[in-house]
């Protein structure tokens, strides 16, 4: 194959169709291996020799839409190691693989001719995954004839209207559950310690919102002490984003508003009625500024993680704080400058101990979840700091109630979250502890991997010792 700078323009483009011709084999490929998995994990474990129910045990899931087969639950974590991805992905990527298979059967055969990407086919597995088995054949023989050919927007809009059609009063339910699905979110924080608010509100309340959000970006446009001190003009936008973060700060920002509205009054030509966000009567203008708005201030706990070299100026002043991520310590100011610090005292990460009992003390398990800011099965996405979403507490080296004292331990411990714990008991995964963040996996198959602070590796295993194996990075 000749090298791409010596392509000319009809060779390159050549080459570019090529390109997608292989993305779309491979996608197609991918499917057909969740499928052949699911195939190969469809018989119920209650029919293993020796079975007995245990609690977490394996079981048969369906993880696909009505009338397609069955598979083994823990199945999947193995199948998302060896793709790379977490677990939740490999479970999503068998789901649509069955619903094309056994759902859209005239889709899946257009699929094959390559002529989408497969990504496509799966959005459509996705919108169909709640319709029947009987009323997914509608939008199977709506889609499957235009798929190669119909752009991809155009597609899927048919694919929508045709599962609405399938079964309106299925979608009028949804459509009345969409409307309790009301939520306030945040991104992760970005390389600049910025996050982006996303919302979904009555529209009522979001042109409120908007209107408060306004009368603060005014209130800081004229005044200057409150603004980051910046060479250039701040623009409307910008103002209205510090507006929306004085709201985190209510206390604050009322204060802000009473200064701002106190001893105004409206010009005798105007009787237009105010804006419900300002409006405040003279009684309760009166009230608010002589109410200590202090004692109203909200409480939160920060985790700052900061080296001893940062405070003593050897090396940059970088922090690391949990939810949002590297920060300068210049900017910690931003953080708890509205707020009453009290301190609590620094968990040394270097002490080491061990109990006498299976269950893992407090202090230990923030200590585990701390010197493993992740779950620590392979591929694995989930964040375990002190504070997010609850995990378990595993033992790397499964406990024996009969064995020796001191098992529990910090150097045998490690976060997975449940799911991973359940395929890690009760399916043959083995770990070897290379330190107190490094744990070495094979998988019931034969697959290796290290996981530490940096995430996943896939290693070079030489098995010197069928017990221990020697890696070589």
């Amino acid at each position: 194959m000749a090298p791409i700078d010596d392509l000319d323009p009809q060779a390159l483009l050549a080459r570019a169709e090529q390109c997608v011709v292989e993305r779309r084999r491979s996608g197609l490929t991918e499917l057909l291996l969740a499928s052949q998995w699911a195939v190969l994990h469809a018989t119920d474990p209650k029919d293993d020799p020796g079975h007995r129910e245990v609690p977490g045990g394996d079981r048969l899931v369906r993880v696909g839409g009505e009338g397609t087969p069955r598979l083994r639950q823990l199945s999947l974590a193995e199948l998302g190691i060896a793709f790379d991805t977490h677990t939740t992905g490999a479970r999503a990527l068998v789901a649509d693989a069955l619903d094309l298979a056994h759902r859209l059967p005239q889709t899946w055969a257009a699929a094959q001719e390559l002529g989408c990407d497969t990504w496509v086919v799966r959005k459509v597995a996705k919108l169909t995954r709640e319709l029947s088995a009987q009323a997914v054949g509608l939008v199977d023989t709506a889609v499957a004839p235009v798929l190669n050919t119909l752009p991809t927007g155009r597609l899927l809009a048919l694919a929508e209207a045709k599962v609405i059609e399938a079964d309106p009063e299925a979608y009028a339910e949804k459509v009345e559950a969409e409307l309790r699905r009301r939520f306030v979110g945040l991104s992760r924080t970005d390389t600049h310690g910025l996050r982006t608010v996303y919302a979904r509100l009555d529209a009522g309340d979001a042109t409120w919102l908007d209107a408060i959000i306004d009368q603060l970006a005014d209130i800081l446009d004229q005044r200057e002490d409150l603004r980051p001190q910046t060479p250039r003009d701040l623009g409307r936008d910008e103002l209205r984003a510090l507006a929306f973060g004085w709201l985190a700060r209510p206390v604050e920002a009322l204060e802000l508003i009473l200064d701002s509205t106190q001893g105004q009054t409206a010009p005798a030509e105007v009787e237009e009625e105010p804006s419900r966000a300002v409006a405040l009567s003279e009684r309760a203008l009166e009230l608010l500024g002589s109410l200590d708005l202090t004692r109203l201030r909200p409480t939160a706990q920060l985790f700052c993680h900061l080296h001893q070299d940062a405070l003593t100026g050897r090396v940059p002043g970088v922090a690391r704080i949990e939810d949002l991520g590297p920060r300068l310590l210049a900017h910690l100011a931003t953080l708890l400058g509205h707020t009453n610090v009290t301190l609590t005292p620094v968990l040394d990460l270097a002490t080491q101990r061990a109990v006498d009992g299976y269950e893992h003390p407090t202090a230990m398990r923030t200590r585990t979840r701390l010197r493993n800011p992740a779950d620590t099965f392979p591929g694995s996405t989930t964040l375990t700091g002190t504070g997010r979403q609850a995990v378990d507490i595993d033992h790397p080296v499964p406990y024996d109630p009969d064995g020796p004292p001191g098992q529990t331990r910090d150097t045998n411990a490690q976060p997975l979250t449940r799911g991973h714990h359940r395929a890690k008991t009760h399916l043959p995964y083995q770990v070897w502890i290379i330190d107190s963040t490094t744990k070495l996996w094979k998988t019931p198959h034969g697959r290796w991997r290290i996981v530490d602070h940096h995430g996943t590796h896939l290693p070079q295993v030489l098995e010197l010792d069928p017990t221990f194996p020697t890696c070589v990075a």
